[in-house]
């Protein structure tokens, strides 16, 4: 951004030549009604190496001046037609912008009244009149340096040297109103890391932070002013990158823009995260979701700004994930969608105590007998206004919020309650498969509260089977070998969901206490056509059974694939061949009564 707008903030490495390098390119604003006093000073700094300057000679249109310039530091004449120096200095320190902004006092009165004065009232220094050169330039380089040290305190990200949120506020409000100025047009990116919470859980916080760095290093490669420049064609234009927060960063463009050249721009972000980073000797891919909000088209004020551009990113990230990463221009279509979803986040929070959640059963059979063996458990949504609400509109959602935690902990325990409720009623049941999300197995309590739920209702454990899915597995494997392994000792089964989606190895599987392996129905659609498709069901089954784990093939829909699977020595099957997730009256109708 231009230098009225960005406070002089070196590296925090910065050698002496550096920080005064940084220190000359700061905005100097005086403040005198005498003409030869300015041209003086001017030449002076000028002569000790500065380079810009905002004079005012109307002490009326200082304040316009200084909100619209941004300066640095001021040096202001105290003793002024119209409005006094004083006036002035009050306002500035009344001035939430620049209460803490360096002001020296140029005065030719030697009587210490007025000196106290001025500092009580907030001057930073004085400096006599006439000026002495020498005093001067030491004064401003000095005031400077105070500035320059408590800017980084208050504006800079310590972790990646990036401007703050607070910084990028205040840059996001001078870019505005000299947009609406000078009619030029803004764009604020929102640039998200899609799943950092996933991978910083993963990693660990000081690889995570490792993992920050890296990616704003990039990020700072991609979005270098002089190469944007470039990109935009634009001779009024100007870029600044800042975090955010979290693992949230943004990117402030001004001047000339249009719809086009802000896409390049996007293109340009994402493509900064084509390469891996390598975190210790780990190889980690990023990609980003950027939302885009231009102004003033999208908003009249700082925070309809920022809002836009995170709904446009959220969006991206509620959709279908892009391994390259996305962007997105907001529209208000966006934020309509927003809104219902925030409606219906808080209506699912009151879900579960108004009993509107239900299981539903899909019925596993065994491939040899076709006899019912147990079920995967399906959760339902049954809206007392809107009717039943399909998992894909709300498990994203509860997913986000950390409403899954809560809720896989009632799918677990109305499971325990079922069975229960069948084993009681003379039936036999088999196994309940239960799926649990990587936010839920991750939960502290998760075991614990897992061997509750069975305690609680008198349930043998050998009724309960958790599924996992392939790529929760392949996260952290000490910590979840560890979470397995405990699992396993309160006789609980596990069961590998969606195999062959994921990258785990063999040897890694075989290091696991696992029960099950569930082929994904992808594979099973083109077994009877393709021979690749059929070629890798075979792999997974012989697979399977070299490590004694018996294999369920999810989404059996033809009798071709059912015999393709007893074939194959399949141990079991689910799927509309035989019968879609049904309610609790119309599963316990499937079920034979418990042996003798």
């Amino acid at each position: 951004m231009n230098t009225q707008d960005q406070p002089v903030t070196p590296d925090s490495g910065a050698t002496r030549s550096e920080l005064w390098s940084a220190m000359k390119r700061a905005t100097i604003m005086m403040v005198d009604d005498e003409p030869i006093t300015l041209e003086i000073i001017q030449m002076f700094l000028e002569d000790a190496g500065y380079t810009h300057f905002v004079n005012v000679t109307d002490a009326r249109e200082a304040i316009d001046t200084l909100e619209r310039e941004r300066p640095d530091i001021v040096l202001l004449d105290l003793l002024m037609p119209h409005v006094s120096g004083f006036d002035i200095l009050q306002e500035i320190r009344n001035h939430e912008r620049f209460e803490h902004l360096p002001v020296v006092v140029l005065t030719s009165s030697s009587d210490a009244p007025t000196k106290l004065k001025a500092l009580e009232m907030g001057a930073t220094d004085f400096l006599a009149k006439p000026v002495d050169e020498s005093e001067l330039v030491l004064r401003v380089r000095n005031t400077l340096a105070a500035k320059a040290y408590q800017d980084r305190l208050t504006y800079i990200d310590r972790l990646t040297g990036l401007p703050n949120r607070q910084m990028l506020l205040d840059r996001l409000d001078w870019a505005m109103k000299h947009a609406q100025r000078y009619a030029q047009t803004g764009a604020l990116l929102q640039i998200d890391i899609d799943r950092f919470r996933e991978i910083k859980e993963a990693l660990g916080p000081s690889r995570a932070d490792a993992l920050l760095k890296g990616i704003s290093t990039r990020l700072e490669g991609a979005c270098r002013e002089s190469d944007l420049l470039n990109v935009l064609s634009e001779t009024e234009s100007s870029a600044g990158l800042a975090r955010w927060g979290g693992e949230e960063f943004s990117l402030l463009l001004l001047g000339q823009l249009n719809p086009d050249s802000i896409a390049r721009i996007a293109c340009r972000v994402l493509k900064a995260m084509d390469e891996p980073f390598v975190i210790g000797e780990q190889e980690i891919f990023a990609s980003l979701s950027v939302g885009i909000a231009t102004f003033p088209d999208d908003g009249a004020d700082i925070d309809a700004v920022q809002h836009n551009a995170a709904i446009a990113a959220r969006s991206l990230q509620s959709s279908q994930a892009n391994p390259h990463g996305a962007f997105q221009f907001y529209c208000k279509e966006l934020n309509a969608r927003t809104l219902t979803r925030l409606d219906m986040e808080s209506e699912l929070r009151r879900a579960l105590n108004r009993g509107e959640l239900e299981l539903h059963y899909q019925p596993k059979y065994a491939v040899d007998s076709e006899s019912v063996i147990g079920a995967e458990c399906l959760l339902r949504w049954q809206h007392p206004e809107r009717g039943q609400i399909p998992p894909a509109d709300f498990i994203p959602i509860a997913e986000e919020t950390g409403l899954i935690v809560d809720i896989g902990q009632w799918v677990i325990d109305d499971a325990c309650r079922q069975l229960a409720q069948w084993l009681a009623a003379g039936l036999s049941p088999g196994q309940l498969a239960v799926n649990v999300s990587a936010q839920q197995f991750r939960h502290r309590d998760f075991v614990s509260s897992v061997a509750d739920a069975l305690t609680r209702h008198g349930v043998a454990a050998r009724h309960l089977k958790i599924e996992l899915t392939e790529s929760l597995l392949m996260r952290d494997p000490q910590a979840v070998a560890a979470m397995l392994t405990e699992l396993r000792a309160l006789g609980v089964q596990l069961s590998i969901d969606d195999f062959g989606t994921g990258y785990s190895s063999l040897a890694y599987l075989s290091a696991l206490p696992i029960d099950e392996l569930k082929i994904d129905r992808s594979f099973l659609t083109h077994v009877e056509s393709r021979r690749e498709s059929a070629a890798i069901v075979r792999a997974i089954l012989a697979l399977a059974h070299s490590l004694e784990m018996n294999v369920v093939a999810e989404g059996v829909e033809t009798a071709g694939q059912l015999d393709f699977l007893k074939a194959h020595q399949c141990n079991a099957f689910q799927g509309f061949l035989f019968s879609r997730p049904i309610p609790a009256p119309d599963f316990t109708a499937l079920l034979p009564p418990a042996a003798p």
